[in-house]
């Protein structure tokens, strides 16, 4: 059975009101009472019901605080250098440990290294020792009855070092909120299954786990359900039975298969469809049988923004914590930011400072992205009735990442080749607080990124079109008022990327004028694309008399997924590319690929470190073996 009846939904309400709309249904003092008593051994991480209070005191017995002797503190009195005295063992002392049990008569502890051992039972001290000395009094740590930790405290180590010295071996805690995860999606399938075309593997389910567990939360994933209306109903009274907490997602919008709002009203209460943010705008949240049963766009970065905004304060709500507040940093804006006037939007950033400055670069926004929220350090909020920020504007942004890790960050901002990736992961793994943020706008947008200090390093491959030499020209022609250096990198293969065979017979750039010929180009600016004009200009070819030449991408890989994927019949990029998305590749030129900086900075240690790794036979050997490189001048220093 299947509903066909499209769903127009979608109110628009802003995203604090929808919140507090949607909290409200669910009042602290009533939700969620369910307790249990763990081991305080497996409490880490839970949250007190109520005030725990010590059974024994710590210590429950006078107790040596050093290594040393016991002694009767009146019976030393009058010791000193020049009047040492002598004592007796077991008649005015006896030897001790720290921890060890004093008895009657003794009442302080002299130091192992403040005695001078005679004889075996004779030893001489020459300073006197004061009542309880060295000692730890019953109940120093912990009194018997004393209160050890508050209601509604979440457990830390040192939590339970505490109860267990005052002899607390169970503890009643709230039981982990558990939330029923339901996948749906018939174009969805297990990342174990064989992917076919048409077909998506279901991560956001996954992602959902992780974020359930790590707010505190018993995450209870169910199989994948398909876009059946029945099927979904079922699922869902199921999960909402076995669950405090049910996340659908997929099916939330207004597409002919979304049935997940007709399922909710028919089982519950649909208090808002849709809120103001872009993205996570059709989020439905309902109530079912008390429950909150909440359905969750299926884009991976809807999804997540969607469980941030209504799961984790749901989950520490549960947990009767205080959600901690967002960790904020000033940051200016290496490029504009258009946006909608209907919507609170969140855009993702790479955060770096550069001198003194901490620079923002935009991440893509899409919200089936999912690798724009794997790389971002930090977010920004632009807020509904906003068109959006201009280049160079001062932004707040939400962090991510420590700032730590942030301010020892290289920020990258150029061309886009994968050595950059690798050479990335090698310097993260050497120096862990160390990151290689790299943004890909183009050999011209990074030296233009540069002109204006947004980043420390800039990737670029532009070449000369009088004299055939690279990168230099241009740095002299564009950077004036500053000392520049360009740290060589790779020389690569540029050439064009076939399909396996090359079914069309592509043998060079004239080819491309083959009205069965569609190509795919990057971007303008791009290093790549002004290699291709050049090659156009010498052979006397217009633009336009190559189909495709509009149709950008931003990277080689995504040219080469282009042409794998059929959407394209060629595209010019680098070998390892093609290489890796088992293209064939009709060789065109060798380019210089190098990293502009500013002169100032080579002696920065980030940037020294950086430098090691590129002289590494470590990153030789992977970046040769891609194929397609010549890494016989890597870290070398050419000054302009």
């Amino acid at each position: 059975m299947g509903k066909a009846k499209r769903n127009i939904y979608l109110t628009n309400i802003p995203l604090e009101e929808a919140q507090h709309q949607y909290f409200s249904c669910f009042p602290t003092d009533e939700v969620f009472l369910k307790s249990e008593r763990i081991p305080v051994l497996e409490a880490l991480d839970r949250v007190t019901v109520d005030a725990v209070y010590a059974k024994k005191s710590s210590p429950n017995y006078n107790a040596a605080a050093m290594d040393g002797i016991a002694v009767i503190a009146e019976s030393t009195y009058g010791a000193m250098e020049s009047n040492p005295k002598r004592l007796k063992k077991e008649k005015d002392f006896i030897y001790v440990n720290t921890g060890g049990c004093l008895k009657d008569p003794y009442d302080a502890v002299i130091m192992i290294e403040d005695i001078v051992e005679i004889d075996s039972d004779i030893v001489e001290i020459y300073s006197g020792a004061k009542p309880w000395q060295h000692v730890r009094p019953i109940g120093e740590d912990i009194v018997e009855g004393e209160l050890i930790l508050f209601g509604n405290h979440m457990i830390r180590p040192m939590d339970i070092g505490a109860l267990l010295a005052g002899q607390i071996q169970e503890i009643e805690v709230y039981q982990e909120p558990q939330v029923g995860i339901i996948p749906t999606g018939s174009e969805i399938i297990e990342v174990s299954e064989r992917l076919q075309e048409g077909k998506i593997i279901e991560s956001n389910s996954r992602m959902f786990s992780g974020m359930v567990q790590h707010y505190g939360g018993k995450p209870n994933r169910y199989a994948i359900v398909e876009d059946d209306y029945s099927l979904i109903k079922e699922a869902l009274i199921t999960a909402v039975k076995e669950n405090d907490i049910v996340l659908i997602n997929a099916g939330s919008s207004a597409g002919s298969k979304d049935y997940t709002v007709d399922v909710l009203r028919d089982l519950g209460e649909v208090v808002i469809h849709g809120v103001a943010t872009k993205p996570g705008k059709p989020v439905i949240l309902a109530v079912v049988e008390g429950k909150p049963v909440i359905g969750i766009p299926g884009y991976p970065v809807s999804a997540y923004f969607v469980f941030e905004f209504f799961l984790k304060p749901l989950l520490f709500k549960y947990n009767r914590q205080v959600m901690p507040e967002d960790r904020k940093i000033k940051a200016s804006l290496t490029r504009r930011i258009v946006s909608s006037l209907k919507h609170e939007e969140y855009i993702r950033l790479k955060l770096g400072k550069v001198g003194d400055k901490m620079m923002a670069t935009p991440l893509e926004r899409g919200a089936g992205v999912t690798m724009s929220l794997v790389k971002a350090d930090g977010i920004l909020i632009v807020p509904q009735q906003s068109e959006g920020y201009e280049a160079g504007t001062e932004i707040e942004a939400t962090l991510l990442k420590s700032k730590e890790e942030i301010e020892k960050t290289i920020v990258s901002i150029g061309s886009h080749d994968l050595v950059m990736d690798m050479l990335g992961n090698l310097l993260h793994k050497k120096n862990p607080l160390m990151c290689l943020s790299s943004a890909h706008i183009g050999s011209m947008g990074g030296l233009m990124a540069m002109k204006k200090r947004e980043c420390h390093v800039a990737p670029i491959h532009l070449m000369d079109e009088i004299t055939g030499e690279y990168n230099i020209s241009y740095v002299k022609r564009y950077i004036k008022d500053e000392k520049m250096a360009l740290i060589k990198l790779i020389k690569r293969s540029q050439g064009l990327m076939v399909p396996k065979g090359n079914p069309l017979n592509i043998s060079g750039i004239r080819d491309l004028t083959k009205e069965d010929i569609q190509f795919v180009n990057r971007q303008r600016g791009a290093g790549t694309r002004i290699l291709l004009d050049y090659y156009l200009k010498e052979l006397e070819i217009e633009a336009s008399a190559v189909n495709g030449y509009e149709r950008e991408m931003t990277t080689h890989m995504a040219v080469a997924a282009a042409v794998a994927g059929g959407t394209a019949d060629c595209g010019l990029g680098i070998y390892s590319a093609a290489k890796s998305m088992d293209l064939d590749f009709v060789p065109i030129a060798w380019e210089d690929y190098d990293l502009l900086i500013a002169k100032k900075d080579l002696n920065n240690k980030e940037i020294t470190a950086l430098i090691d790794v590129m002289k590494s036979n470590e990153f030789t050997k992977l970046v040769e073996a891609l194929g397609g490189y010549d890494t016989s001048n890597a870290g070398e220093i050419i000054y302009i």
